[in-house]
């Protein structure tokens, strides 16, 4: 009987030409689970010795990297990055992958060295990357090492085509917010944003800056950092500062932040909501269980960081790049704007 081909192994196993191409050769761009696949019908079919075919089962790295440009102590308190971080484990234990996970500053050479480390040490199969920045580098570095990867949470209005990503609807989400200060009776209001180097938030400035001149209201800008003391120096500068008329509602970056917020709050001897509202774009326990709790949007992060995971997986399976739009936010209301 011939020897069977590369074709007729895909078409037995339901994949494509390239990823039993890649699980052959030792290469990247396949699973762990589907280069073991692979290998055992080629050892079936006396394509390869048995010998040559654990050989290269072990070339994989049978792992997903992802390193976090921000400052551990602040991941570590982050509720969003435990929602993603939870989700995106749930995705690689199903596929049986691994994750390593990297903590680094703000030098972005720190990040592309270790992106470089992990390609030439074969440590990961893929990589998820967050935080989209403009004129953003590691697209084209990680294409170059020959690295998949998957972008997570691109502006909708940017859809990636060269490659796979998540995309969020960042004006329904500013919609969202400014619609409900504005039913509450706010006219001017302050965001505090985080880091302005990042898209998402330069979109997110923009949605909620064109929805509030949509209704007449004024809008105060503040970057911030995501941290709970940049909340409350935000408040603390914000509210001293004369305004006409003066900001009776504040839309913060994160969770975090609006913690500091209400700490500020209380210092200045200011309420909540009766002085100032205060409205968080992630929702958490935090907001929950603040005093008074706070509206936020809740974006469901672990799925989110679910399916984020499984575009990877796919990736890494069949070649396929796929680009997939978040759910839609809900606005909880609570206390801290009325509720």
């Amino acid at each position: 009987m011939a020897k069977e081909t590369i074709a007729g192994l895909a078409k037995r196993l339901g994949i494509s030409k390239a990823s039993v191409s890649y699980a052959l050769n030792g290469q990247p761009g396949v699973s762990e689970v589907t280069r073991r696949r692979v290998l055992d019908l080629a050892e079936e079919l006396d394509w390869y010795p048995s010998s040559s075919a654990r050989a290269l089962s072990r070339s994989r790295a049978g792992a997903v990297g992802m390193v976090l440009s921000a400052d551990p102590l602040l991941i570590g308190t982050e509720p969003y990055y435990m929602g993603l971080l939870a989700g995106i484990e749930s995705a690689l234990a199903e596929g049986d992958m691994a994750l390593m996970l990297r903590m680094v500053g703000k030098d972005p050479l720190q990040e592309h060295a270790i992106y470089e480390r992990w390609s030439g040490e074969r440590k990961v199969d893929g990589v998820l990357l967050f935080d989209h920045l403009h004129d953003d580098p590691r697209p084209a570095l990680l294409e170059r090492l020959g690295l998949p990867f998957v972008l997570h949470s691109a502006p909708e209005s940017a859809r990636p085509t060269s490659f796979s990503g998540t995309t969020t609807d960042h004006d329904s989400d500013s919609a969202r917010i400014v619609d409900h200060l504005h039913a509450t009776g706010h006219r001017s209001i302050a965001h505090v944003s985080g880091p302005h180097s990042f898209v998402h938030e330069e979109e997110r400035i923009r949605g909620v800056r064109e929805r509030a001149d949509g209704y007449g209201m004024t809008v105060v800008q503040y970057e911030g950092s995501y941290a709970l003391e940049a909340g409350h120096d935000a408040i603390a500068l914000l509210l001293r500062a004369a305004s006409a008329p003066p900001i009776s509602a504040v839309v913060l970056g994160n969770d975090l932040m609006s913690m500091g917020a209400l700490l500020a709050l209380r210092e200045l001897g200011l309420r909540c909501p009766e002085d100032v509202a205060i409205v968080s774009w992630d929702d958490s326990l935090h907001c929950q269980l603040a005093s008074p709790s706070v509206t936020a949007l809740s974006r469901n992060t672990v799925l989110q960081g679910r399916v984020a995971a499984e575009l990877l997986l796919l990736l890494l399976d069949s070649g396929t790049l796929q680009t997939r739009s978040m759910p839609s936010s809900e606005l909880v209301v609570r206390a801290s704007t009325g509720g």
